[in-house]
């Protein structure tokens, strides 16, 4: 019976949706996470019968076919780029953007990828880096000797320098945008790559038009809703459920018939 491989279709791309959601609950405390939700769409149609050709001859015309849909897929996964809150950590090289844009990192094999977490520190040679060790592009080096680091909403890096009385610009962040966030490649990590999907990065300055500005002391939380992951949990669930159902009776029904048969 076709019903059985419809309804096994409809648990497999809630399996699926259920599996979306759980990451996104699993990552509810990681700096900058985006939640992701999935999309489906409809499987072929068999057609018993078309619509708009004619009954007899040339008259009659059949105003509604007969098409019998065979099931649901997964179309996408998408990732949904709204801002995160803001979490004040008073640590200074915790960054984060309120706006559009990425922090530039340059990932293993000198591969520049893209990150909205900004938790920084500095390394050995008091380079800012990523919790992983990976350096922010353009390269910031803080001397050993400074006394504060400032960094202005636009992505100016300042420090005082023992035995200096006026601050030394020690570089400038710059940040990428790109036409389509949501066609760029999660490596983990909360690093992401660009793709043909998500086009070509615009690199500026932040707090130029179209770019988001850099906060100092801040990171930007998950966007995950746990509310909202709840009630998607249960509405997965539910039609999990009722899929299951479907394939109950389905096999119930074709018990039956093959009773009557024998």
């Amino acid at each position: 019976m076709r019903a059985l491989a419809i309804a096994a279709t409809g648990m497999s791309a809630q399996q699926q949706n259920i599996e979306v959601i759980s990451h996104n609950i699993a990552n509810i405390n990681t700096t900058g996470f985006k939640r992701s939700r999935a999309e489906f769409t409809d499987l072929l149609y068999q057609t018993e019968r078309l619509q708009g050709v004619s009954n007899r001859g040339r008259d009659a015309t059949v105003p509604q076919g007969s098409q019998f849909g065979l099931g649901v897929r997964t179309a996408a996964v998408r990732s949904l780029q709204q801002q995160g809150a803001m979490t004040n950590t008073g640590n200074p090289y915790d960054l984060s953007l309120n706006g559009h844009g990425w922090f530039q990192i340059l990932g293993a094999d000198n591969e520049t990828v893209y990150t909205r977490a900004g938790s920084f520190s500095t390394n050995a040679n008091g380079q800012l880096v990523t919790v992983d060790g990976y350096q922010l592009s353009p390269t910031i080096t803080v001397p050993a000797n400074a006394l504060n680091v400032s960094i202005s909403q636009t992505g100016v890096v300042s420090a005082m320098i023992a035995g200096q009385t006026d601050p030394q610009q020690l570089g400038q962040i710059t940040i990428a945008t790109f036409p389509n966030d949501a066609g760029l490649d999660a490596l983990g990590g909360n690093l992401f790559r660009q793709t043909a999907a998500s086009g070509q990065p615009v690199i500026g300055v932040p707090g130029d038009p179209g770019f988001g500005v850099v906060n100092q002391g801040y990171l930007e939380s998950s966007n995950v809703d746990p509310v909202k992951e709840l009630v998607n949990l249960i509405s997965a669930q539910r039609a999990f459920e009722l899929n299951s159902k479907v394939i109950q009776a389905a096999d119930e029904m074709a018990g039956t018939i093959s009773k009557g048969i024998r």
